[in-house]
């Protein structure tokens, strides 16, 4: 064998093989010498060496690339390999040189040997990759599918392959059929050659170049993917795009419903460039393009989550009960008719299904809870009709914190009113009682004889806190008056931290019973679900992250604005979640929760926004900013509605709506608790009174109502231990501040004081942290007290 090897390369009888370990006169070591053909043990130094060997035999001179010169190689190689004993190896080698082309490499079966098949794993392959892409890029990408769907099917025709190309329609077309569906009836309808080109669509299709404009990042990610698949269909899609379609990359962003083009060029009315004019091609109908875009809007579903029907019906049958044993009096409505109405809204109304939102199973409580809703909606104060910016003599009952040294960062009452939180900046968590009364504890050896409870566990700031859903205690269970009512007070306590951490409390043992990590940096916000079962947390890491409270991680992450996120606010149906941010940044975001989308994007804003609050019909967004503007959206159109200013500088902190939708109440760091027509008023001339309704408001009644609330001295001792709650009459006017033309002078200071404007109430020097409308349609605020 030696000197048979091409010029420059070492002669293969040099190289000494296996007989150099342990082997004499070049056979395998204790090999048989004749012939051979026997297998022995060799080391594995001696298998190392084989693929050397066959390296060097493969290095043939460009002359013999031919079929004989490839027999020749293979020959040299399998007599070798039989000469040194590796008979098994020699047996290998056959078969996979059975697969292997001329080159050496394996013969691989490329997608386009499949035949007719190979148009829709072709497509299939694309639609996977533009699923499982980023979301930025998907709406440009996945217009590329449209033209690669049409031309594949027009050249199965033009091929004659009548059943391969029926059969790709059939399974393809469930992909388009809510934009093309038109589209689709006349390809249905072209299933010869000639239809082709007597077919009016078919023929602009055939004969144009379907323009497909990108921006250049996802041109670039098309042709890398295109280039790394082709074996597995991106030959097929790189050849449609050559030969049929035009794809255009342009270095404008990506166009995407709420990206920073779409929204910029929004703001600004700029029109798309011509690129983006020109897409598709011209008479034929492209689907929803980059200038559609610009100003479509997803349709929401923003009716309430129906009941689960197997609770609706156990409610109904209580209340059936209740009205029985404790009838109404005359001129109120029962129970059960109250409940007819919800449920009659419920099924109007154009609102998610519970299939949308995984929900635990109701319990006997649940039950319990929805009876006293009813109870409540239908005992509440009532506030109905158009205001006209004069309102009601709705009244504030205010809770004010002493001695706090100003470390209080939030705060939150529960549902039922039983208790009060807030949270400190030296990472502690206080709970107190509002009615003075020793707060309950199943902790053993633990001594109900305290009103208010600490809970430590965080190592930073709290920034945020939560209270479960709740209603006031029942003293009789409505299934057998002989038992008591399951509790349905606040059970469980959410709090956020500059931590990065999530805690949820137990109010029942005063301990932490888990910790939710996941952002990255602090948690600025965190807010339970109106269904319960889920919570939603807003983080320094620019991201919402929704949890369920039987999982440790996100079952949902939102990611989309630009700065960290300073608010949050739930839809009440549960179904989406609203974001605000702040910085540069400046927008709120509408996510969808069972979709993981954004699906609206709200931009007016100038300042940091401070505030945000869903309305109980879940048709209105408020937020507010510390500038001191509050603006009410659309939620639907996506649109302002107006802006209501009156605060003083410094940011509002919290916004409610009452249980019509038709006040909004905020409080703010000027220690003013201020009232809202959310309709315009009908003399925008008119400007009510600060402090208290305009002339034409209704005066106090004789039974108190309007009257001023009393001050009420709860509990005792020195540090935050003591709480002040307090009530003003929407009748009293405030001396801090005065009005004069439409403009009130506050602390030397023009504050512009827009004609929405019920009520104001001015506290003696108490920034107000939160301020909630209850199910009764009572106003509570707290604070604390900054001398």
């Amino acid at each position: 064998m030696s000197g048979s090897g091409p010029p420059g390369a070492a002669p293969a009888g040099s190289y000494a093989g296996p007989s150099q370990h342990g082997g004499t006169g070049g056979a395998p070591a204790g090999g048989n010498t004749g012939g051979g053909t026997t297998n022995t043990t060799t080391s594995a130094s001696d298998l190392n060496k084989i693929p050397e060997t066959l390296w060097l035999l493969f290095q043939m001179d460009e002359r013999q690339t031919d079929d004989r010169g490839d027999r020749f190689v293979f020959k040299k190689v399998t007599d070798y390999l039989l000469k040194k004993g590796f008979t098994k190896t020699e047996a290998t080698f056959r078969k996979e040189s059975a697969h292997t082309g001329s080159d050496g490499r394996p013969i691989r079966k490329t997608v386009q040997d499949m035949g007719p098949e190979r148009y829709a794993k072709a497509f299939n392959i694309l639609k996977d990759w533009i699923d499982n892409g980023l979301d930025l890029y998907k709406f440009e990408l996945a217009k590329v599918l449209w033209p690669i769907f049409v031309y594949s099917y027009l050249d199965l025709v033009s091929q004659q392959c009548g059943t391969e190309a029926k059969k790709f329609l059939e399974t393809l077309k469930p992909h388009f059929e809510n934009v093309h569906s038109d589209d689709l009836k006349t390809l249905a309808s072209v299933t010869l050659p000639p239809h082709i080109k007597e077919n009016h669509t078919t023929k602009l299709y055939m004969e144009n170049s379907y323009k497909i404009p990108l921006n250049q990042h996802a041109a670039g990610q098309l042709l890398h993917f295109l280039e790394r698949e082709t074996d597995n269909g991106g030959f097929v899609i790189s050849q449609i795009l050559q030969e049929r379609c035009s794809v255009d990359s342009t270095a404008r962003g990506p166009i995407e419903q709420y990206s920073f083009e779409a929204i910029y060029r929004r703001a600004q009315n700029i029109e798309l460039d011509d690129i983006d004019a020109q897409e598709g091609i011209p008479g034929v109908f492209t689907g929803v393009s980059n200038r559609d875009v610009l100003n479509a809007n997803a349709p929401l579903k923003l009716g309430p989550m129906p009941m689960e029907p197997e609770l609706r019906d156990d409610v109904r049958a209580e209340l059936e009960n209740e009205d029985a044993r404790h009838p109404p009096a005359d001129g109120v409505p029962n129970l059960v008719d109250e409940f007819d109405r919800k449920i009659k809204r419920e099924e109007s109304a154009d609102g998610p299904t519970r299939a949308e939102l995984p929900l635990p199973p109701s319990r006997a409580k649940d039950v319990v809870v929805e009876m006293q809703k009813i109870r409540e909606n239908r005992d509440r104060f009532k506030i109905e009709g158009r205001t006209g910016g004069v309102g009601v003599p709705v009244s504030v009952c205010m809770f004010t914190f002493h001695n706090t040294c100003g470390s209080l960062n939030c705060m939150s009452f529960s549902k039922d009113n039983k208790l009060v939180a807030y949270g400190t900046s030296e990472s502690y968590i206080r709970v107190w009682s509002i009615d003075g009364k020793p707060l309950r504890s199943k902790a053993i050896g633990d001594k109900e004889t305290t009103n208010n409870r600490k809970l430590i566990g965080h190592s930073g700031p709290i920034s945020g806190i939560s209270f479960s859903d709740a209603v006031p205690f029942m003293e009789k269970s409505p299934f057998d008056n002989n038992k008591p009512a399951p509790e349905t007070d606040a059970k469980l306590l959410l709090s956020s931290s500059f931590d990065g951490t999530v805690r949820l409390w137990s109010l029942e043992t005063w301990s932490q019973l888990c910790i939710y990590k996941g952002h990255t940096g602090p948690v600025m916000r965190v807010l339970w679900g109106p269904l319960g079962h889920y919570f939603a947390t807003a983080g320094w890491d620019k991201t919402v992250r929704v949890y369920s409270q039987d999982h440790a991680s996100a079952q949902r992450i939102f990611v989309g604005h630009d700065t960290p996120i300073s608010r949050i606010a739930w839809h009440p149906n549960g179904t989406y979640i609203f974001s605000a941010s702040d910085e540069s940044d400046k927008s709120i975001r509408m996510w969808s929760v069972p979709k993981g989308e954004c699906v609206r994007v709200f931009n007016h804003h100038a300042d940091y926004i401070s505030a945000l609050e869903c309305s109980p019909n879940g048709k209105l967004l408020a937020s507010a900013d510390i500038g001191g503007n509050i603006i009410l959206w659309d939620i639907d159109k996506g649109t302002r509605i107006k802006r209501c200013r009156g605060h003083g500088k410094g940011g509002i902190t919290s916004l409610s709506f009452s249980v019509e939708s038709n006040v909004l109440a905020s409080g703010g760091l000027d220690g003013t608790v201020r009232v809202w027509d959310i309709d315009l008023p009908k003399d925008a001339t008119k400007v009510p009174t600060l402090g208290g309704p305009s002339s034409a408001a209704p005066q106090p009644q004789a039974d108190g109502t309007g009257a001023a609330g009393d001050t009420i001295a709860v509990g005792g001792g020195t540090g935050d231990r003591s709480i002040t709650v307090g009530g003003q009459a929407p009748a009293q006017s405030a001396p801090a501040a005065t009005t004069s033309g439409g403009t009130g002078k506050k602390k030397g200071k023009e504050v512009m004081i827009t004609a929405d404007q019920i009520s104001a109430f001015a506290t003696k020097k108490t920034p107000v942290l939160s301020v909630e409308f209850t199910r009764m349609n009572l106003l509570v605020a707290g604070g604390y007290f900054d001398p």
